[in-house]
């Protein structure tokens, strides 16, 4: 499948990545940005939620569409939910919209032969993942229809991690970092589960 070109693309330049599958609430309040918003409502269409890192904004965002409209204050600001669907790459930039904008193409992840032993690498990993995280046994089922996007949505990765993965474009590639975001995310608990032992006891081995 092609990448697609659109223009006048709606852009939210924000500190955070979002991923497809990942659901982010939003605060509006700016009112080019509540303009923005409204357009996409009343339009059913999509915007983009694109790193700004530094006053420096990222090429790859991710394409958003609002889900929920949690509350509408007195004052005209919205409170949102909102999913990613799919990364885009910014062609060119707008001002003659209201709001940031720009052209962009949205990107298709390449053509492969799937890498059965990388997407099981990554499923068992996320499981161990959840396990410890949640103390809740995985649905097996649910976790082998998730890909890496869906899987990594639901965990709360760096920006730098995030914005890595948004910009591969092979779905092994992105099973093979997943994986390693899932294992050392892991690890990382294992490490505070056992500092939190240490401290519990003062320091000293308990025996018996």
């Amino acid at each position: 499948m092609p990448d697609r070109v659109i223009n006048d693309f709606p852009l939210f330049p924000l500190d955070l990545v979002a991923l497809p599958h990942e659901q982010v609430p939003l605060h509006i309040f700016e009112p080019r940005y509540l303009t923005m918003i409204t357009e996409c409502l009343e339009g059913g269409t999509e915007f983009g939620i694109v790193w700004l890192d530094d006053e420096r904004l990222r090429d790859v965002g991710c394409a958003c569409r609002v889900e929920e409209v949690v509350e509408r204050t007195e004052d005209g600001r919205l409170n949102i939910l909102v999913r990613g669907t799919q990364p885009f790459r910014i062609i060119s930039r707008q001002d003659d919209l209201p709001y940031p904008a720009g052209t962009i193409e949205l990107l298709c992840s390449t053509e492969e032969d799937p890498d059965i032993e990388a997407t099981e690498r990554a499923q068992e990993a996320y499981a161990e993942l959840v396990r410890q995280a949640t103390e809740d046994e995985p649905d097996p089922e649910r976790i082998a229809g998730m890909d890496a996007y869906a899987m990594a949505a639901t965990v709360d990765f760096g920006l730098d991690a995030k914005q890595g993965l948004l910009e591969l474009r092979g779905e092994n590639a992105r099973l093979r970092l997943v994986t390693r975001l899932f294992l050392a995310a892991t690890k990382r608990l294992d490490f505070i589960e056992r500092a939190q032992a240490r401290a519990r006891s003062n320091g000293k081995v308990r025996f018996g």
